[in-house]
């Protein structure tokens, strides 16, 4: 799945352009490396995201296409 796409889906980001926008700016890590929207992101991945002064760092637990908001929380797990 792509990155931003999967920030959306376990709503790290609100909508999909923002993500690409934060991926755009370098505010997201993927592994420890600089990410581009279009990244592939595995099961076991490490996301790095900044907002502002506060970096927020979490697992992927699953990839899912579609989930319900009360389930986004399932896909990772804060590191």
């Amino acid at each position: 799945m792509r990155l931003d796409k999967y920030l959306k889906v376990s709503r790290l980001i609100v909508r999909r352009t923002v993500a690409n926008e934060a991926c755009d700016a370098g505010r997201v890590l993927l592994n420890d490396k600089p990410a581009r929207a279009s990244a592939a992101v595995k099961q076991g991945d490490i996301i790095t995201i900044q907002f502002g002064t506060r970096n927020v760092t979490v697992r992927v637990k699953e990839i899912r296409e579609t989930v319900r908001k009360e389930e986004a929380e399932a896909l990772y797990e804060y590191l």
